[in-house]
């Protein structure tokens, strides 16, 4: 019968589904919520050693709906971590473990480029008994002026440095979370992974403006009559964080194996987290997805990658992940294999430019789209 249970740096979960940071794990009431209805871990809202600086504003998200109206597709946030102080937070650290004590704590931490005070920040909750760290160098907005998250994580020489400053204190696994504003993942992720992370979290949030308002012509969301770039989240995400996720997946087959990936981006099914695995992930974080559900979500999530897994006989994740990374190449692999296959058949020909009729342009784009 297949299991989802699945251990990941040592870490055993019950299944692959992570709380990501964010809203979700923004105290212990709804950490504990999350691991009553079943979630396999559970990452807490980013903690900084001051959080007298993190002032939030409200309106803080907007939304992206389909032509319908009826879905939403798209979602901005410009929330900063947590407002909490740490001392709040270890405390809460604390009595989540002691009341779910085999289950998967995982602390998210920012902090300055300063050693002592990265130094400070893993102590501190590591002696608070989190199961993981993941460092986040990846929050798109807010403290830029303060070099933490994605500020440190579009430098690889930094990001490197600072992995290898808590890689001295760490005792427990610790997963570096990318930012996906850069040109190429794979430089900062391999900065992580060379200065000792145990895995590597993809994506955070893709920097964005969500609109503008065409009757008061202020940008969304507004505050006061004004608004900031924030993180683009959502299922309109899922492509480019496969493609992100996908990219990592590769470095670690071929330079770090036996490192791990969590994926990130727009999960909210079975099957979504079934596509990532099949690229390479461990483990799924869904943020956005229980802003949009609620934590009962984690139930269909199990149901429908189970009857994924069921429908192909895969018994334990393991089975099938990263089992299609293998079929994703360059495109003059694609031209060779394409000329190779047709050849093999009659009546092939190939697709040029001159073929294009503009009267006919809708159905042969759509005849030429994967089915």
């Amino acid at each position: 019968m297949p299991t989802l249970e699945t251990t990941v740096n040592g870490l055993a979960l019950p299944n692959p589904f992570v709380i990501a940071s964010g809203p979700p794990g923004t105290n212990l009431r709804v950490i504990s919520r999350a691991f009553r209805e079943g979630w396999g871990a559970v990452v807490a809202k980013t903690v900084s050693l001051d959080a007298s600086k993190i002032v939030n504003v409200s309106p803080r998200y907007a939304k992206l709906h389909s032509a319908d109206g009826r879905e939403v597709v798209g979602w901005e946030n410009i929330e900063l971590i947590s407002d909490r102080p740490l001392e709040v937070w270890t405390d809460e650290f604390k009595a989540a473990k002691d009341e779910f004590p085999d289950r998967v704590l995982i602390a998210s931490v920012m902090e300055e480029f300063r050693k002592d005070a990265w130094a400070e920040i893993v102590e501190r909750c590591q002696d608070a008994g989190v199961d993981a760290l993941e460092l986040n160098f990846s929050c798109p907005h807010g403290l830029p002026e303060r070099k933490m998250g994605s500020a440190m994580g579009e430098d690889p020489e930094v990001l490197e440095e600072v992995c290898g400053w808590v890689s001295e204190y760490a005792r427990v696994p610790v997963w570096a979370k990318m930012t996906p504003n850069v040109t190429r993942i794979e430089d900062p992720s391999r900065a992580a992974l060379r200065g000792g992370c145990d895995g590597i979290s993809a994506i955070n949030t893709i920097r964005s403006v969500m609109g503008v308002d065409l009757e008061t012509l202020r940008p969304l969301p507004t505050v006061e009559g004004h608004s900031t770039p924030g993180g683009y989240s959502s299922k309109a995400v899922k492509p480019i964080a496969l493609r992100m996720a996908m990219e990592v997946a590769q470095l670690i087959r071929d330079e770090f194996p036996g490192r791990s990936l969590s994926a990130i981006g727009g999960v909210e099914t079975g099957d979504d987290a079934a596509e990532y695995i099949l690229l390479g992930a461990d483990t799924v974080q869904v943020c956005t997805g229980v802003m949009k559900f609620g934590y009962g979500l984690i139930e269909q999530l199990e149901a429908s990658l189970l009857a994924f897994m069921g429908r192909h006989g895969f018994e334990t994740l393991a089975d099938f992940r990263g089992r299609s990374l293998g079929y994703i190449t360059g495109h003059s692999d694609l031209v060779a294999l394409q000329a190779a296959g047709k050849a093999a058949r009659e009546g092939g020909r190939g697709d040029t430019d001159a073929r294009w009729d503009g009267d006919e342009f809708v159905a042969q784009s759509d005849a030429l789209a994967s089915r």
